[in-house]
């Protein structure tokens, strides 16, 4: 339940908040490499000719702009020991609370061209952090940054109990097809940048709530500056239009949009977190904005004659005493004729783009009256300084950053694959309504006749041909409703003209549960139904010759009894051979001259490994009897009481045979594919009868598939397993069975296996916490492992287990656990029938007779019955020892209420 509630939120919030991660995630790519593109399209403002002089001090700038234009207030002055790079002077500008940034020729003041590009990327800021809707676009972007670490944390739990090793978590397997390889795509890739996302989501949120600020701080250990603090210190900062000054002054400049409507305080706050977290390269300051304007009238006690005296004995002084190499320096002009200068400089090779170091220089002393630098600092300290290095991943060195850039621009492939996953869910369960309805989204005809589609079905393959044949009558316009076959009577057939029955024989020649209410109800009366057209499609498998497609031959005849007109002949389908199914599609549209499109069952197998085989039964009187283990190479799922359907290939020794009948030299190579026809004929039907040959080729197109074995699971996915137990089956020969054969002995550990997983909605667990009575005998343990491992998850202990087999000193199957659950009170009864462990034979169906008064008092509250195991013997007299206790009518009446479920083999 907390699963299917974390998935719904999952979604929901994807398809909602998905767009707008999106296009944070390609802006915040975008913005975290501004200054390296900035200053790669801007190359004529950045890098100059190294000249044979040597490049100006902050004095002479100084001068230069005093003497061009006395009027211009210089707030700061930035010099590059690089010889090719470019220096800025930061000038106060109306309007421009951080000032402007000017770049200069370093060797002659002369002016350099404007920055092309700045309006972009702060077109891109803005997109990134409001959707350039200011207050109201914050919220929405803060909103969708906390739903990311939703997102992230919920996709882990998701993920969590499904897989355990390092291929099967970061692994993308391109083999797989359709929704499979959506899915794949989104789990795997969203595990790769797990991290990346956090660490931006945790990071953004500095500059969307003040609560959050707040508690990063207190988490790290480091005190938040106070606005007091800060009153009357100045602010070198600049409008920067040097890209290494980019990142510095845009995420103040962004701070202060964003903190605009807020109180003084919180400016003021505000500001003083910049300040810390703002400290950037040694290119120009984003001027002194607020507090430059505020103190401008301090100016006055300074001339530009000792402002020019103050730079030359700063640059003089700090140079000869820092005995420290740096990339650049920032002089920043003196407000106050106390002697003081605030100066800051970035190591040669700095950390990031904003590990500055600051100190204060005495140029009256001409000594360095404090110091503080970057490297020094602690690890929490410098990351609550350098907050976006940290965010776009600088901090961590240029490698990070890249991938935390890809992983930004992945962004919206989770949105993409996110929606087609939905949209797959949607488009399906719109048309399974729709259909069932009867009410699609086709043009119908409205001269034509409609139709009626009835489907039998034990395990779901019927009626996914049916609802496979109504969409293709859909398509050509055609009038349809889908029904099963316990929702119709007898009048509904003489209410119509045209019906197709679609009709799985079960068993032993019977009935599935769910279609036994009509076979009673209706195939047992006669009527005139001579008005009625009909076809039959009959499922079955020829394992079972003697009641093979019985039930649908048993309509058919009933049909035409009652002389109802046939389309065609019944068509027989054997364990959904795809070639019988379009024979099916193919009599069809003959017979009505419609343009009938593909009628199909997805049989789409996936990779799995066999990881286990464990002899459950060692010396018993039975055959062999396997635990038998896989894991899948991709995320998947299942429910209890579903069915694993697994591609069985051919022994070695059969391949052989056949080879030596045919006369094949065993490593020929096949001609159109490259391979050897050993391989080639592994899942093969080698049965069939063979013409002669031209080559391999040829050959190959003779030889159908072999067919696919079903076995029910006895593990539910939060095992990390998908458990089978398979007994060994031989013919008269003594050669094992094609798919007890494959996976007890001819597969070997380790190796990939095709296996699909069938929903099985007849066997499927009830959802809520009445009694459930288990019934079984041998193999048939495995599905009712299934559901009664759900039930102890989900904290149920209404649970009746009723288990028979031979002995029990061998042939108890799970004895540890199924004692512990009744050792811990899940299991509230526990009944063993081991046949030959006496002298007179006690099989599960005695069991059930012997407590035939605590049977009716279990159904009497509501109980369920699953009955898993042999049909020969072991359901049938289940059945009719059902049917003597509580009575046929009650028994009937339990089918048709669900409460009477079977997975019989």
């Amino acid at each position: 339940m907390l699963k299917k509630t974390f998935f719904q939120i999952h979604w929901f919030l994807g398809i909602t908040a998905g767009l707008i991660l999106s296009l944070m995630g390609v802006t915040g790519a975008i913005y975290s490499y501004e200054q390296q593109i900035l200053k790669l399209i801007n190359q004529d403002s950045y890098v100059i000719q190294v000249q044979n002089t040597p490049k100006l001090t902050p004095a002479e700038i100084y001068q230069h702009f005093n003497k061009e234009n006395a009027e211009i207030k210089i707030n700061s002055i930035t010099v590059a020991k690089d010889p090719t790079a470019s220096s800025t002077v930061n000038i106060e500008k109306e309007g421009a609370r951080r000032g402007q940034n000017i770049l200069i020729n370093p060797y002659n003041a002369q002016q350099l061209p404007e920055i092309k590009g700045q309006q972009f990327f702060q077109f891109i800021q803005q997109l990134h952090r409001n959707l350039t809707v200011g207050p109201v676009g914050k919220q929405i972007t803060g909103a969708c940054t906390l739903i990311l670490i939703l997102f992230v944390l919920s996709g882990l739990y998701l993920r969590w109990p499904k897989k355990h090793s390092l291929k099967q978590w970061l692994a993308v397997k391109p083999k797989l097809k359709g929704r499979n390889f959506l899915w794949d795509l989104h789990a795997v890739v969203g595990t790769w940048v797990v991290i990346f996302y956090l660490l931006l989501a945790c990071t953004g949120l500095y500059w969307s709530y003040d609560w959050w600020r707040n508690g990063m701080f207190k988490v790290l250990g480091v005190e938040r500056p106070q606005p007091e603090m800060q009153a009357n210190q100045p602010r070198p900062e600049g409008r920067g239009n040097n890209p290494q000054n980019q990142g510095e002054h845009k995420e103040g400049n962004g701070e202060a949009r964003s903190e605009a409507n807020r109180s003084n305080r919180e400016q003021n706050t505000e500001a003083q977190s910049r300040r810390d977290d703002s400290q950037v390269n040694l290119q120009t300051r984003s001027g002194h904005n607020d507090e430059s304007k505020k103190n401008n009238r301090d100016r006055k006690g300074l001339n530009p004659e000792q402002i020019n005296i103050a730079l030359t004995q700063a640059w003089t002084g700090f140079n000869s005493q820092i005995g420290r190499d740096y990339s650049t320096l920032t002089l920043n002009i003196p407000k106050k004729p106390n002697g003081e200068m605030e100066i800051s400089f970035v190591d040669a090779v700095p950390q990031h783009e904003r590990a500055r170091n600051k100190a204060t220089f005495n140029y009256k002393t001409s000594e360095i009256k404090d110091i503080e630098i970057y490297e020094d600092k602690k690890l929490n300290e410098k990351i609550m300084s350098s907050m976006l290095p940290v965010h776009r991943g600088s901090f961590f060195g240029p490698v990070y950053q890249f991938f935390a850039m890809v992983a930004a621009l992945l962004m919206p492939l989770f949105f993409v694959t996110g929606w087609m996953l939905y949209l797959k869910r949607r488009k399906q369960k719109k048309l399974t309504l729709a259909a069932r309805n009867s009410q699609t989204g086709f043009i119908v005809d409205p001269n034509a006749k409609p139709w009626l589609i009835v489907y039998a079905s034990q395990t779901g393959v019927s009626e996914q041909l049916a609802w496979s044949t109504a969409t293709s009558l859909q398509e050509a316009h055609q009038p349809v409703t889908v029904k099963s076959a316990q929702q119709i009577s007898l009048q509904d057939l003489q209410n119509t003209d045209q019906v197709l029955f679609i009709a799985s024989t079960y068993g032993t020649g019977e009935a599935p549960d769910l279609a036994s209410g009509f076979a009673k109800k209706v195939l047992n009366v006669s009527a005139d139904l001579n008005h009625l057209n009909y076809a039959v499609l009959a499922l079955g498998s020829k394992e079972y010759a003697e009641t093979y497609c019985s039930f649908g031959h048993a309509i058919d005849a009933w049909l035409k009894n009652n002389k109802a007109h046939a389309f065609f002949d019944v068509i027989e389908v054997d364990n959904a051979n795809k070639e019988h199914i379009q024979k099916w599609n193919a009599s069809l549209a003959k017979a009505t001259n419609l343009d009938l499109h593909h009628v199909s069952i997805d049989k789409t197998f996936d990779q799995w490994t066999l990881k286990n085989r464990i002899l459950l039964n060692e010396n018993s009187l039975g055959a062999p009897a396997y635990s038998i283990e896989l894991v899948p190479s991709h995320d998947a799922t299942w429910q209890a009481g579903d069915i694993a359907e697994i591609q069985p290939g051919n022994s070695p020794g059969r391949i052989h045979q056949f080879m030596l009948k045919h006369q094949i030299i065993e490593n020929t190579k096949v001609d159109s594919s490259g391979i050897r026809i050993k391989q080639a004929l592994l899942y093969k039907d080698l049965t069939s009868e063979i013409e002669p040959f031209a080559n391999l080729d040829h050959l190959l197109e003779q030889l159908v598939d072999l067919p696919a074995r079903e076995y029910s699971i006895a593990s539910i996915p939060s095992q990390q397993v998908l458990r089978l137990v398979v007994r060994q089956q031989s013919n008269t020969l003594g050669q094992l069975g094609l798919g007890s054969g494959w996976l007890t002995q001819y597969a070997n550990l380790n190796t990939t296996l095709d296996l699909r997983i069938r929903t099985n909605e007849s066997f499927h667990l009830i959802d809520d916490n009445r009694p459930i009575i288990c019934i079984g005998n041998g193999t048939g343990i495995a599905g009712l492992m299934s559901i009664l491992h759900t039930r102890v998850r989900q904290d149920y202990s209404q649970n009746w287990l009723i288990f028979g087999e031979r002995q029990i000193q061998h042939d108890y199957f799970f004895q540890e656990t199924i004692e512990a659950w009744k050792n811990m009170g899940m299991l509230q009864r526990l009944d063993l029938a081991f046949s030959r462990d006496q002298a007179e034979k006690i099989y599960v169906h005695h069991k059930l007779a012997e407590n035939a008064d605590e049977l009716k008092k279990w159904i009497d509250e509501g109980a369920v019955i699953y009955v898993c195991g042999s049909i020969n013997g072991m359901a049938t007299d289940i059945d009719s020892t059902l049917v003597h206790i509580l009575g046929e009518t009650t028994v009937d009446q339990l089918r048709q209420d669900g409460r009477y479920r079977r997975d019989v083999y």
